[in-house]
């Protein structure tokens, strides 16, 4: 019998992993896009989004298939053979010498990465419902440290070769493939695998099978509103330090492992006791009056070392993510925990396409030549608003499937 806790160790170092491949290309994206089309940055910076979008998109698309698959064909195969094709994606980015080489690749990255539901799945099937919530908070932490050490390591491989960062990924990829393959044991059994079912595997299939389980609705709208209302920070916090502090990418950098170190400190350290003390339900509410707060104090303030101060802050409305993951798993049966997670992981890619078009829309109409008031942090206004309907939905929830007396 494989260890639990090396499986566990597997788990979040493939999360950890996704994220710092994801976060190791960022650096060399703009002069690699430059390289394979021989444009200027601003039309390459074009193709960048064309990347981008076709990621979130098979994410989207993908992560019912993927969850549905893992119910069906168990985690372990889905996660090794996911880290397989991953790899070898890396190999074609770092070989590719046209702009629609990378975007198939890119779209390959989208289908694989799509893990993330499979992951969580695992996760709930090894973890007693009242402690998920905990260990979807170290997911969330592995993530946040992804986020940090993958620019990092992507802008000092970027100095070496163009290239170099996607060996890397590469490389890191089959490592943990190794490790998984011999620590990861199988969580499904015949008694809780689940048929694969095509009309269940579509996104939209998937959303109105889940939707049926009692009181999964909100919790869901709640999930695709919070995913777009936090997307804020990558989508326009470069531009917002920039326009409101005069910061220059140095400063942007540093701002943004101030906040991949808290979001991740507060995924591992506080998530945990914070669920244990006020449970799930009010762990989420308190989380997110943390964050109307924080996002409507980085909309208006004005001092840069102010908006530093409340980054770290923000870690506390970190709870809220992992208290939804599992809300939503204790709605479902043992056997529907990867179309569960595949559906949630399908939101997120949704919040991920919408935010950025949202978020910087709203900042060029007010940072643009005649805006009607200069605010930079109008889009953090707007993040806060939209927290608040999230917070409405969530006290609603209860009230809706409190049974009526009489």
């Amino acid at each position: 019998m494989k260890n639990p806790r090396l499986a566990l160790v597997f788990i979040l170092a493939t999360v950890t992993l996704d994220a710092i491949g994801i976060g190791l290309i960022f650096p060399v994206m703009p002069d690699l896009l430059r390289e394979v089309t021989g444009l200027p940055l601003a039309e390459a910076a074009l193709w960048g989004g064309v990347l981008a979008t076709s990621f979130a998109v098979m994410q989207f698309l993908f992560g019912p298939v993927i969850g549905a698959l893992s119910d069906r064909f168990g985690r372990r195969p889905v996660l090794l053979l996911s880290l397989l094709v991953m790899s070898l994606d890396y190999l074609v980015m770092a070989a590719a010498q046209t702009v629609w080489l990378l975007i198939a690749a890119r779209i390959v990255a989208g289908i694989t990465a799509a893990t993330y539901a499979t992951a969580t799945a695992y996760i709930a099937d090894i973890t007693p419902p009242e402690q998920r919530g905990s260990r979807f908070g170290l997911i969330g932490a592995g993530f946040g440290i992804g986020f940090v050490l993958g620019p990092v390591i992507g802008g000092l491989l970027a100095g070496i070769d163009t290239r170099a960062p996607f060996l890397v990924a590469a490389g890191l990829a089959l490592a943990n493939l190794t490790f998984g393959w011999f620590v990861l044991p199988e969580t499904v059994t015949d008694a809780t695998r689940r048929r694969f079912s095509l009309a269940r595997a579509n996104p939209l299939g998937a959303l109105r099978s889940v939707t049926r389980l009692p009181g999964l609705r909100l919790t869901l709208a709640c999930f695709l509103i919070l995913g777009i209302a936090m997307n804020v920070y990558p989508s326009v916090w470069a531009y917002y330090g920039q326009a409101r502090f005069g910061w220059d990418s140095g400063m942007v950098g540093i701002s943004l492992a101030v906040y991949g170190v808290s979001f991740a400190v507060g995924q591992a350290l506080l998530v945990g006791p914070l669920i244990r003390r006020f449970g799930e339900h009010r762990a989420a509410h308190y989380g997110m009056w943390v964050d109307v707060v924080t996002l409507a104090a980085l909309g208006l303030v004005t001092s840069p070392a102010l908006a530093l101060a409340i980054t770290p802050v923000t870690a506390l409305g970190g709870v809220v993510t992992p208290a939804l993951q599992a809300i939503a798993s204790r709605s479902a049966p043992a056997d529907a925990q990867g179309e569960v997670q595949g559906v949630l992981s399908s939101l997120n890619a949704i919040a991920m396409i919408t935010s950025p078009l949202l978020m910087t829309s709203v900042f060029s109409h007010f940072t643009r030549d005649g805006a009607p008031v200069f605010a930079p942090g109008a889009p953090f206004l707007v993040a806060s608003a939209l927290m608040l309907a999230c917070l409405g939905l969530h006290v609603l929830g209860p009230r809706l499937r409190r049974p009526r007396s009489g």
